[in-house]
């Protein structure tokens, strides 16, 4: 299938499929991924609240920080030490150090996303280099598995950096939903190509189980049909539409809870003791 990039390039991408970990891949991966992500338009580096939809989306996003928290403290009741992997403006990070007084590390590439952090008195670091091995109780990747290159070395870096039994949270859309049916070409979930990886509950499974992980729980992200349907509405047609865009998530919220396919889930994941 080809997929179009209509937020900010306008350029044609093609998905292949892998049968064998039931996943597409985005096809060709850019040499210069970074220039795709320079755009106002990508809300997850900015904090922009000028529009309607902006609005809604921070609100949103504001709830979300709570009940990812609360996904948190079901695994680990006392003080922690947590990375977040790709935290944009580094609101999660600042939720998680006000509310709970966790010790906290983040990790963002964009530079103008970190820029917005330090308004915030949240550094965030560009890279792993200066981070311990065995150092944090839970890892994050809140949407961010998705736009990793090399997926295989950051995994293998992400289980070095965990501590035996600890807890890893990755969220990630589900091309197996309502929404990613309905939409097809223009379900912006695909978001090529800073999405190179589209997954299923199968390929979870299949590539952290290998890598030293058991799966714990699987949750759904309720809020995400809505919003990625209002989105597809504006690819399909040239503008957004509200009121559609919310009938068609909650048909894909319903269809979630009948099927046990979300337009994203929540992951969690736990590092398997090695008594060897």
């Amino acid at each position: 299938m080809k997929i179009k990039d209509y937020s900010i390039s306008q350029e044609e991408f093609e998905l292949i499929y892998d049968s064998n970990l039931e996943l597409l891949k985005t096809q060709p991966i850019p040499k210069n991924l970074s220039k795709y992500y320079e755009s106002d338009v990508y809300i997850s580096h900015t904090d922009s609240k000028k529009t309607l939809f902006d609005k809604v989306y921070q609100a949103v996003k504001n709830i979300n920080l709570k009940s990812k928290i609360r996904i948190i403290s079901k695994y680990k009741k006392e003080k922690i030490q947590l990375l977040d992997i790709g935290a944009g403006t580094g609101d999660f990070v600042l939720s998680c150090k006000k509310q709970m007084n966790w010790e906290t590390t983040g990790i963002e590439p964009n530079e103008k996303a970190r820029q917005l952090a330090e308004k915030k008195q949240i550094r965030l670091l560009e890279n792993y280099d200066d981070l311990k091995e065995k150092s944090f109780d839970v890892i994050t990747l809140w949407h961010v598995l998705e736009h990793i290159p090399d997926l295989e070395n950051q995994i293998q870096k992400i289980n070095s950096l965990l501590k035996e039994d600890g807890i890893l949270i990755v969220a990630v859309p589900n091309y197996k939903s309502w929404d990613a049916q309905h939409y097809k070409q223009f379900w912006a979930a695909y978001d090529v190509p800073r999405h190179l990886w589209h997954f299923s509950k199968t390929s979870i499974q299949k590539i952290f189980i290998p890598k030293g992980f058991q799966l714990l729980e699987i949750k759904p992200m309720l809020f995400d049909a809505f919003y990625v349907s209002i989105l597809s509405e504006q690819y399909k047609t040239g503008k957004k539409n509200f009121i559609k865009g919310f009938i068609n998530g909650t048909h894909s919220n319903l269809y979630g809870m009948r099927k046990k396919e979300f337009s994203s889930h929540i992951y969690v994941l736990q590092k398997v003791k090695n008594d060897f």
